[in-house]
């Protein structure tokens, strides 16, 4: 059972939010950095794995 394990690759985390539609496969650059961009979902996915 995987219950409560937490995936230790960053990007592993980024890909599933993306297939899932939470996050955009790209990187827009119009807004300044919007909600579901990848670069800080993949940022945020970093600290908390580090946390």
């Amino acid at each position: 059972m995987r219950v409560g394990k937490k995936p230790q690759d960053p990007r592993k985390v980024v890909r599933k939010l993306m297939k899932a539609g939470k996050v955009k496969k790209k990187c827009c650059r119009s807004k300044p950095r919007c909600k579901k961009c990848p670069v800080l979902a993949l940022k945020k996915a970093k600290q908390d794995l580090a946390a």
